[in-house]
């Protein structure tokens, strides 16, 4: 997707809602439907974004007419009964991760494999090649189905440890790109088009400074996560996503502290 525009460099992914430490367990608790409004509707929207159904990058949280039709799409690809509502036969295939889902249930999954010491590549939120090879190999090590997808007994063996975390701060230069220009396609690394979703706070570093998948807390722009990376962005540099193109080139290049956690 990437074109220069002056400092502008191209990035990133989620926003602060995608905060490492939160947990979808409890989805599956109860029945959802149009009106609902709870942390569990928060979950399913981030399932629905995996699935690339949901059409935001945001969980709001409030299941209205987009989220019943987020719904609907996902239970006609799934072949049960198309009915908008999220009961349990759609929220127990919806938490089954595969190849090629995103986003932050994947992120998850990459963080409690990393607990077990079965994944020791970027925590990336992409569930390609490297995930499944690690979700197979821990599934070989401990008496599971060797298929490669995450589903029920592999998440309930993976959750008997948990991810750790650790924060540090420094300070980065900081440049800002917009994905409104000539020959910008919006399109991110994890396929996410920054043009529908003009709110997000996402963020491109260099992985070996700040880890694919972190949450960066930014001086001055807010919680993101750091969920792609740049051509132009080498050691401690950061390029933060602003969807107005003059308070983008208002930004400049200027240095900021951040504080990164991760595990």
């Amino acid at each position: 997707m990437k074109k220069w525009l002056g400092l502008l460099m191209a990035a990133a992914l989620c926003t602060g809602l995608l905060f490492p430490g939160h947990s979808s367990a409890a989805l599956g608790s109860q029945m959802l439907s149009q009106g609902s409004s709870n942390s569990d509707v928060v979950d399913l929207q981030e399932y629905l974004m995996t699935k690339g159904v949901f059409p935001y990058h945001t969980a709001t949280g409030y299941y209205g007419p987009i989220t019943k039709n987020a719904v609907e799409q996902f239970q006609t690809q799934s072949r049960i009964k198309a009915d908008g509502i999220a009961g349990s036969e759609t929220i127990n295939k919806i938490k089954v991760l595969r190849k090629g889902d995103i986003g932050k249930p994947v992120i998850e999954l990459q963080r409690l494999l990393k607990a077990w010491n079965a994944y020791s590549s970027t925590v990336d939120g992409i569930y390609g090649d490297g995930t499944v090879s690690a979700v197979t190999s821990f599934q070989k090590n401990h008496g599971l189905s060797a298929d490669g997808i995450a589903g029920p007994s592999t998440y309930k063996k993976l959750r008997q440890k948990s991810p750790s975390y650790s924060t540090r701060s420094f300070t980065v230069n900081s440049s800002a790109y917009t994905a409104d220009c000539d020959g910008c396609s919006g399109k991110t690394k994890m396929g996410i088009d920054l043009k529908k979703y003009s709110n997000g706070k996402v963020v491109a570093v260099d992985p070996d400074v700040i880890p694919l998948g972190s949450k960066v807390v930014v001086e001055g722009y807010g919680t993101a996560i750091a969920a792609d990376i740049g051509g132009g962005i080498n050691g401690k540099m950061l390029d933060v996503f602003i969807a107005d193109h003059g308070d983008a080139i208002n930004w400049g290049r200027k240095d900021v502290k951040v504080t990164v956690y991760e595990n």
